[in-house]
């Protein structure tokens, strides 16, 4: 098995003197950083800086995506060719960097214990190497700690079906995804299996039994894994991207032999989701692929982040919910009717993205301009907004009272 995807174990170092010390924002103050910079010391300052990503390439200065804004950092240097190499040296295998000198990109993870978990893409750029590390927590998210509508606890807990959170790169699904599945493995007694490119938060077993695979590292591919998950007695199987059509296939197929499967997309909406997965098929197949997805669809989360007024973010949501009627109309792919239902169905979870922004208006947790930024159809949300509320003013936040 390549090791592309082999995790490095950073091992604890002693604290760095105090003139080493990192500020809490990159915005406010300049970090203060050793002579030689390493990742290691870039990441403690991402990490207290409540950064969610680190940039770094030859010929620039390093920059933090704080809040969805990327930021310059301004105690670090341009990077020049020699210390990119050095911080390649740190992070990569032998056979990683020589990997990354063959095909120009490279896939891996960084640990370091106690601290955070990254994911890191290596890259080459016109103006020389570049890289991009994601900070990933080592505490598993819950349903309640992100804010979540309480209907994702119930879908999480379906026995079967395909489940997708979909979503621009960046809105959190991985992050969603996560906190369903940890809600599973508090309350539910399962074998879990997550097919992942590469793993991101680290689940520990408690109520169910939980294994963890990624691509390049335990299976060479999302396929293979997710046809032999079939034969590891499972109940939910977790498939990462669904990017092409034979990890679309063997979701489906494993929803349709009783087991929940999740997935992500890319999608911005909910009711663009099927059209997506059917336009990864040939024209003659689409319209039984069209049939046999629409049977096997349970839920289809959509989100995108807000920026709330004390700079944080929070997510909001279409959720569509499938039931008879609107199986009939993913089957017609009848939009009107799916976006009417979901504002309508407020009984079975559902909500348009819309109402949930207007929900969150009401409560004072982000501004207009921001709300129409994340709002998928502006011009309906300031329609909303003057006459105080959509025809249907109840979310899926209100749906634990309506059961």
């Amino acid at each position: 098995m390549t090791d592309k995807h082999q995790e490095t174990v950073v091992k604890p170092q002693p604290s760095p003197p105090s003139d080493h010390t990192v500020i809490q924002s990159v915005r406010q103050a300049q970090i203060k950083v050793p002579p030689i910079p390493t990742i290691q010391h870039m990441v403690q300052d991402a990490f207290d800086s409540k950064a969610s990503d680190i940039h770094i390439r030859v010929g620039e200065v390093p920059r933090f995506r704080i809040n969805g804004k990327i930021y310059p950092t301004k105690g670090y240097p341009k990077i020049k060719k020699d210390l990119f190499n050095s911080f390649l040296g740190e992070a990569l295998t032998l056979s990683q960097r020589k990997q990354l000198a063959q095909k120009k990109e490279l896939d891996t993870a960084i640990f370091y214990p106690g601290l955070v978990r990254c994911r890191l893409n290596c890259f080459d750029t016109l103006t020389g190497g570049a890289m991009v590390i994601r900070l990933i927590s080592l505490k598993v998210p819950t349903i309640d700690q992100l804010n979540l509508p309480p209907i994702f606890k119930e879908i999480s807990c379906r026995q079967k079906g395909l489940i997708i959170v979909s979503g621009p790169t960046g809105s959190g699904k991985s992050t969603t995804i996560a906190a369903m599945l940890n809600h599973v493995n508090q309350v539910e007694q399962k074998h879990i299996i997550t097919v992942e490119d590469p793993i991101e938060f680290i689940h520990s077993s408690q109520r169910s039994l939980i294994s963890q695979r990624e691509v390049g590292l335990h299976t060479y591919d999302f396929q293979g894994a997710i046809r032999s998950a079939l034969r590891e007695d499972p109940d939910v199987i977790m498939v990462g991207e669904m990017r092409d059509r034979f990890t679309v296939n063997s979701a489906i197929r494993a929803s349709q032999t009783g087991h929940v499967v999740f997935g992500t997309l890319h999608t911005h909406r909910a009711y663009d989701v099927i059209n997506r997965l059917v336009s990864l098929y040939n024209a003659d197949e689409q319209e039984p692929m069209r049939l046999q997805i629409a049977d096997s669809i349970t839920a289809i989360i959509a989100q995108t982040l807000v920026t709330k007024t004390d700079g944080n973010r929070i997510a909001v949501h279409d959720i569509l919910v499938n039931t008879p009627a609107m199986r009939d109309y993913l089957i017609q792919g009848r939009k009107d009717d799916i976006l009417q239902m979901m504002e309508d169905d407020t009984f079975d979870g559902m909500q348009v993205m819309n109402q949930a922004i207007y929900d969150q208006l009401l409560l004072g947790t982000f501004s207009l301009d921001e709300a129409r930024l994340a709002s998928p159809e502006p011009a309906e949300l300031d329609r909303i907004v003057r006459q105080g509320g959509s025809n249907n003013e109840t979310s899926a936040r209100n749906w634990m009272m309506k059961k």
